[in-house]
């Protein structure tokens, strides 16, 4: 079994924890915290299930076979966030902006856990630099980027601001839910030329949650009065 993929993850899921309990201080929606908790968890399973679909089928595997519980093989991130997107919209399907929202700057403080997780894995490396905070994989070796390092601040700024901004009433509703899809796609969007890879990653899909949630976030701010995403109630 490969461990520290396995912690990696529970550095994700503490940070989620984390971070949905620091927000709801911040919303004065304590109560909120177990119902918020529930459909990130349920989110997170689908999630990895439906990537690890995608990733068989793409690989011309049958999903129906054993090999499905084999993770560590492959999970397509593309279609393991569609498939945790879907499974919040569901499980949060009565009141979905309440859903989406509260969970939103939680969702980005997991994202950051994970990347930093790449300590446990020891993957945090990606291209050559001359910079002087590049780190060698090896004794005399050549410094590189912490790319995922990178990425895991660059996230946790994104989830203190998409939190403060709804805590304070400046969002409308799904407008934290849109912002964080954008800061997501824009932080991998931006980090993936340092990263090590053949095919130069998803950049398109990184590029369209860009899109997606600007675009989302400037209908919901036109469409809809500042505010109504201070709503955190579970």
């Amino acid at each position: 079994m490969e461990f520290t993929l396995l912690g990696a993850a529970g550095v994700g899921v503490v940070a989620l924890y984390l971070g949905l309990r620091w927000d709801a201080i911040r919303a004065n929606a304590a109560d909120c915290v177990r119902q918020h908790w529930d459909r990130a968890i349920v989110a997170a399973v689908a999630g990895v299930f439906g990537g690890r679909v995608v990733a068989m089928a793409l690989d011309g595997v049958n999903p129906l076979s054993r090999d499905l519980l084999i993770v560590r093989a492959g999970v397509d991130t593309v279609g393991a966030t569609v498939v945790a997107i879907a499974a919040v919209a569901w499980t949060g399907r009565r009141r979905l902006a309440v859903a989406l929202d509260g969970l939103a700057p939680a969702g980005l403080f997991g994202l950051a856990g994970w990347h930093a997780g790449c300590v446990v894995r020891q993957t945090c490396l990606g291209t050559a630099t001359d910079l002087p905070w590049g780190i060698a994989s090896s004794s005399g070796g050549v410094p590189r980027h912490p790319v995922e390092i990178y990425a895991a601040i660059a996230l946790l700024a994104g989830a203190f601001i998409v939190s403060w901004l709804r805590t304070k009433g400046r969002l409308p509703r799904f407008g934290a839910a849109s912002s964080a899809l954008a800061v997501a796609g824009g932080v991998r969007l931006v980090t993936e030329p340092l990263r090590l890879s053949l095919d130069g990653g998803p950049v398109g899909w990184y590029l369209a949650a860009v899109v997606l949630g600007v675009a989302v976030a400037l209908a919901a701010r036109t469409l809809i009065s500042p505010g109504a995403s201070g709503e955190a109630t579970g």
